[in-house]
């Protein structure tokens, strides 16, 4: 079986948390209560809570009763409902403390979306979801409304699609095994479109979505290598279907994208190498073969054969 901690190298969040011996369960259900808030101001009870996480309500009840006692969620008596917490709030500031290139990276995103009327966002994984870590709009952006620690659907964003066409097939296999016991009916809109989304990722260095999340909206979306995380980040761009068909998206959103990802990453080399590193550039593909050759990495893997310390713990090993 192996260690621990080579396991979870192996595996990383892929990994079943449904039933594995290693697995601390109440861990994992603590977590899965946090990940129901999705701002400072929600407000949940143990009801609703249930419900998100599909967790009886007495175990809800013990875990946020445990959870309050720590500071992670606050109760309101008042209208017996929990909220997140202050000691939540200053452990993901602490984790953000420090990472200079946040707001040269919201900078970029706000200047390509003054060019383009739509969304322009930095997302990262959770599990089945992505949170945008920033975020900028249009004000010619009707119609489309996220914000920073917005959690959009991974099986139904172009987001999501990007980041599972950058796993490798048999992590992405497992990502969306899971997935469609979690929530099949967005693994019943991913699967189909893994193929092809992985063939048009590694063709033209995005991936393109339409009327998934909404009929009104369409995105593309390039994933960038984190070495330092171990896992892809997404940056995306959302725009109303009716401005923007699925012909006009590669036309005239593709280029900007591409040139969004090719400024971030050069910033990133500059302030920390270690960071964040863009999808490669559309290469030859040759016919009939639609994988990435394990021993032919191109830059969506840059860097991960590089040493890395025996105990450094990756959060997702689905690259290529």
């Amino acid at each position: 079986m192996g260690r621990r901690s080579e396991r979870l190298t192996r595996a990383g969040h892929l990994a079943d948390l449904s039933g594995g011996n290693d697995v601390i369960q109440v861990v994992s259900r603590a977590f899965d209560v946090l990940r129901c808030f999705e701002g400072h101001e929600t407000r949940l009870g143990n009801l609703e809570i249930s419900n998100r996480c599909g967790l009886p309500r007495s175990t809800v009840s013990r875990l946020t009763h445990t959870l309050t006692r720590m500071g992670q969620l606050i109760y309101l008596p008042h209208d017996q409902k929990y909220r997140i917490g202050p000691s939540a709030v200053a452990m993901s500031t602490s984790m953000m403390r420090g990472w200079q290139v946040r707001d040269f990276i919201r900078d970029q995103l706000r200047d390509v979306a003054a060019g383009i009327p739509g969304t322009v966002g930095f997302v990262i994984p959770d599990r089945f979801e992505l949170v945008y870590l920033e975020y900028a709009r249009s004000a010619a952006a009707l119609g489309l409304h996220s914000g920073v620690g917005t959690r959009i659907a991974m099986g139904r964003t172009a987001a999501g699609h990007a980041y599972v066409a950058a796993l490798d097939e048999p992590s992405a296999n497992a990502l969306v095994t899971e997935m469609e016991r979690e929530c099949p009916e967005d693994a019943k809109v991913l699967r189909p479109r893994m193929e092809a989304n992985r063939r048009h990722l590694q063709e033209k260095g995005y991936v393109v979505t339409c009327g998934l999340w909404s009929p009104h909206i369409n995105g593309i979306a390039i994933p960038i290598w984190s070495p330092q995380y171990q896992t892809y980040a997404v940056i995306t761009i959302g725009v109303l279907s009716a401005m923007y068909d699925e012909q006009r998206l590669h036309d005239e959103v593709a280029a900007p994208l591409r040139e969004l990802v090719h400024g971030i990453d050069a910033a990133l080399s500059r302030a920390d190498a270690d960071v964040f590193r863009r999808a490669p550039e559309p290469t030859a593909t040759t016919p009939n073969k639609t994988t990435i050759n394990s021993e032919k990495m191109n830059d969506l893997a840059a860097g991960t054969r590089r040493p890395r310390s025996p105990r450094g713990l990756r959060a997702a090993d689905g690259r290529r």
